[in-house]
């Protein structure tokens, strides 16, 4: 594993790690020691792995775990703009080095990418942001050569798909691009250029979704992502703004209203 030329020169560091109880942990134990430099920890393999809500994140040797630790990255109102950040790079760095085409390779709010449609990639930002200073951590997985089978979402890898990329390929790839990301997004100002990008890569965009939040769920079409990266849903009552939930594309014959 190594950083790519431009990453170093952004400033990033590089800790790697043959396994690893959780990448995620060891980043945010570092950052939480007060150390100022945006530092990446890559694993091999963790051993206690985690999604979003506290999911396991099946972790076997051949695929690409890696989290960055970012100490005050912004102001704490543009932190979930971070997730945006990083799912714009991480689709950058894959399309780069499989040469997979956008329409094939697809970000689905918040923080998943899509391969033809099953996920193949999921993002877990954590932090901590208050006015005694603030730091997050970005966890990235990216399913290279294996995907887990236990999951209620369709998942798939990129070996699978003909698109075979090794982890240290993607890895330094990633490394480019979330530099340039976080260049280009400037602490939340210039959040309106990251939107775009985004938006031009998004899954499912004009289409009836299920949007499921704990034990409730919402239809409607998926119309767009606000100034501040809440999903916009077009529902029976009109249009509706979504913090966070787990998105779920519907069946053809479940949708019933027009794009």
């Amino acid at each position: 594993m190594k950083l790519a030329p431009e990453a170093v020169s952004f400033g990033m560091s590089l800790g790697v790690f043959d396994a690893i109880g959780s990448t995620n942990d060891e980043a945010l134990d570092y950052v939480r020691q007060g150390f100022a430099d945006i530092h990446w920890v890559v694993a091999r393999q963790q051993n206690a792995g985690r999604g979003r809500h506290g999911r396991v994140w099946a972790s076997p040797v051949g695929n690409l775990y890696a989290s960055l630790a970012l100490s005050n990255p912004c102001e704490p109102r543009y932190a979930p703009q971070l997730g945006f950040v990083a799912g714009l790079a991480l689709h950058q760095a894959i399309t780069d080095v499989t040469g997979v085409t956008a329409d094939r390779l697809t970000i689905k709010w918040p923080n998943d990418l899509m391969l033809d449609r099953a996920k193949v990639s999921g993002l877990l930002v954590e932090g901590s942001f208050g006015p005694g200073g603030s730091y997050a951590v970005i966890g990235m997985g990216v399913n290279c050569l294996s995907h887990p089978t236990d999951t209620p979402y369709d998942a798939t890898d990129l070996a699978a798909k003909g698109a075979a990329a090794t982890p240290d390929m993607v890895f330094e790839q990633l490394s480019k691009r979330m530099a340039e990301a976080l260049s280009l997004w400037d602490k939340g100002a210039q959040f309106a250029l990251i939107r775009k990008a985004w938006l031009a890569r998004a899954a499912g965009r004009g289409e009836r979704i299920s949007v499921r939040t704990g034990e409730s769920a919402r239809e409607g079409l998926f119309r767009d992502i606000d100034e501040e990266g809440r999903l916009v849903l077009e529902g029976a009552e009109g249009l509706e703004t979504v913090l966070a939930g787990d998105v779920f594309f519907l069946p053809p014959q479940s949708r019933g209203l027009s794009a």
